[in-house]
């Protein structure tokens, strides 16, 4: 198992790796380049310490114009980052990976700045790197859920939504 990218589709956990921090740091100043006022950030379970996650990095790029971003795609393309559209409204998806192997080493989401996807995925990430245990619990169903789901991404990504909904609403009472 490579500690980088994961065949599209699929789910695989592996335990967190130090690497991680630096693939999103490198990945961070890549889009700087393209994006220089955007609040970015390191988001996903590859950003929270001590828990087993997909070795994909996630990457959370606030922007004030969405529609900006999708103009910007060709050119973005030509860098290495592919769109994929809008997976989830208000939210723009582009991938970095290996393409003819059909893999994805990295997910980047645009959306707007301070907007609600912007706060869940900080407050989420945030949340969960403060309180340990309940990081844990999360762990433990992502690892039942992909055991269950190994080659069907949307039913492990679905059987996530109810807890990280839970602890998005325990992170908003400590605001």
């Amino acid at each position: 198992m490579s500690l980088l990218g994961l065949k599209r589709g699929t789910v695989t956990l592996i335990p967190h790796q130090q690497m991680w921090e630096s693939a999103a740091a490198e990945t961070i100043a890549h889009l700087r380049k393209f994006f220089p006022d955007a609040d970015i950030a390191h988001v996903g379970s590859t950003s929270i310490p001590h828990i087993a996650a997909k070795p994909i990095i996630d990457i959370a790029v606030g922007v004030d114009d969405l529609s900006a971003v999708k103009e910007m795609a060709p050119m973005l393309e030509t860098h290495g980052l592919l769109f994929r559209g809008e997976v989830e409204a208000g939210q723009l998806l582009f991938v970095i990976g290996d393409l003819e192997a059909d893999t994805r080493s990295h997910h980047i989401h645009f959306v707007k700045r301070q907007g609600r996807e912007w706060q869940n995925y900080i407050c989420f990430r945030d949340y969960l790197t403060a309180h340990p245990a309940r990081a844990k619990d999360y762990e433990r169903l992502k690892i039942r859920l992909a055991e269950q789901y190994s080659a069907d991404r949307a039913s492990y990504t679905a059987g996530k939504a109810d807890l990280i909904q839970e602890i998005l609403a325990e992170s908003a009472l400590e605001t």
